[in-house]
């Protein structure tokens, strides 16, 4: 059995802790805030309570595979998932609207066609046949694989975009993939929207970002019941069921190395902990003892989120999810309304949580920036000034307090030179792992469970322990 400590207790590095401990080593996990979860927080007040990051999950069966091979119950056992229908409602600037069914790409295309117009939902729909080759290329490599030893194939641009102009100019970016394939304002919009929702500016974002609504569109959107929040609450509760280790209000203030090996970690009052193996949930270059700062994909960009209690009822043919598209100086906001109990005093109210995406830098008035968030979200919320009781402003001066860094690591892409691939697992430094978004296959509620997948495997199958088995 091996001495292995676990840097934060994100649900990256907490699914790791699971697969570890369940393997049969003494797992602790040393976490700098007062609860786990990482991004995944919770903001409760006078009874209402609101998912303060990722509101839906589209890859459940990555935590399906993680409670199956963590314990008895699976995850349906643990948390109660439903699908999305719609999966989201868009609002565009000219007042078009369009109501997106799950995971039905026929449904998609009849419903662009009937709010935009005869061939808007085949060109969509053509697009998603093209992602899908991007995707077939990519999957693998980049979320159930160790990131290869050369990455150089990666950083070539997997999606097969049409040519245009005269000189038959490649396309480079996913916003020049709207104008010159998706040939309508609005269906360009619907683009850039998956990928400001992943923290990446469609002007620079590689022509791969494409991928984002063929995984949406293709494996659906699910709500967790008591919200995302509900998600952390049991991984964290098998954690504990297979006797892993939490101390938190904690900071590791240094990986130790000895020999030319971690060794341990010193905490930040001073205290050493010895391991046999160190898993970080973050890569940043202050636990990197020596040598170059390990990549990641960081896109420059946090959130911003604004909790609004409502006084009266959630209407009966409102939608959970709604993109409200930029128009008029108001940035693209994206409205979520569960219809969930537990979120909520009672049926005389609602909990209505509204995001956005915004730079790191420079920093700005928030409260008015949330008026204008607020504002937008008025399209999706009949009444919503009359309506509000108070609002909670979340800056990404508060993700940075939470979990470390005002940045919001983006999924793993494909081309863009490679500037966009994660960490690799493998630390140069041995008996030193990453895990979480930060790291291969990087970013996502989804992605950070393979992380820890991919962790747990190289250190139960592939690395010899110095400690006792």
């Amino acid at each position: 059995m091996a001495r292995i400590v676990v840097i934060g207790a994100g649900l990256g590095a907490m699914a790791a802790a699971a697969r570890l401990a369940v393997a049969g080593h003494r797992v602790t996990v040393y976490e700098r805030a007062a609860t786990y979860g990482g991004a995944v927080g919770r903001h409760e007040r006078d009874g209402f309570a609101f998912d303060t990051g990722p509101g839906l999950l589209h890859l459940p069966a990555v935590y399906r595979d993680l409670f199956v091979k963590t314990g008895k119950e699976p995850l349906e056992e643990c948390v109660t998932l439903t699908q999305v229908d719609p999966a989201s409602r868009h609002v565009f600037a000219d007042g078009t609207r369009v109501d997106l069914p799950n995971a039905s790409r026929a449904g998609t295309v009849a419903a662009l066609d009937a709010a935009l117009g005869s061939g808007a939902g085949e060109r969509w729909g053509d697009f998603l046949v093209r992602a899908r080759e991007a995707w077939d290329h990519t999957r693998r490599p980049l979320l159930e694989e160790p990131l290869p030893a050369d990455p150089a194939p990666l950083a070539r641009e997997p999606y097969p975009a049409l040519k245009a102009g005269l000189l038959r100019r490649p396309t480079t970016t996913l916003a020049q993939v709207g104008a010159r394939e998706l040939r309508d304002p609005r269906l360009a919009a619907l683009l850039d929207a998956y990928a400001w929702s992943y923290g990446f500016d469609p002007a620079t974002a590689p022509a791969s970002a494409a991928v984002l609504p063929y995984m949406e569109q293709t494996f659906g959107s699910w709500y967790v019941a008591g919200g995302l929040r509900a998600l952390a609450d049991a991984v964290f509760e098998r954690c504990r069921q297979r006797r892993v280790e939490f101390v938190f209000d904690t900071a590791v203030a240094e990986v130790l190395e000895k020999d030319g090996r971690a060794v341990g970690v010193r905490l930040a009052g001073g205290e050493s902990v010895e391991a046999d193996h160190v898993v970080s949930g973050a890569p940043v270059p202050a636990l990197h003892p020596g040598g170059d700062a390990p990549r990641h994909q960081g896109v420059g960009t946090s959130r911003v989120t604004v909790c609004l209690a409502l006084r009266g009822p959630r209407e009966a043919d409102a939608v959970h999810r709604t993109v409200v598209h930029a128009a008029g100086g108001r940035p693209t906001v994206t409205v979520l309304r569960p219809d969930d109990p537990a979120l909520r005093p009672d049926d005389d109210h609602e909990s209505v949580t509204v995001t956005a995406t915004v730079r790191t830098a420079p920093e700005q008035d928030w409260e008015a920036f949330a008026d204008r968030m607020a504002e937008a979200a008025g399209s999706a919320v009949p009444e919503l000034r009359e309506r509000l009781l108070w609002r909670h402003v979340r800056t990404p001066e508060d993700v940075r307090r939470d979990t470390g860094s005002a940045e919001v690591p983006g999924p793993a892409l494909a081309g863009a030179e490679g500037r966009l691939l994660p960490a690799d697992n493998r630390s140069p430094l041995p008996g030193l792992w990453f895990a979480g978004g930060w790291s291969q296959p990087g970013g996502g509620l989804a992605h950070a469970g393979m992380s820890g997948a991919l962790v747990a495997g190289f250190i139960v199958e592939g690395a010899e322990f110095r400690g006792s088995r």
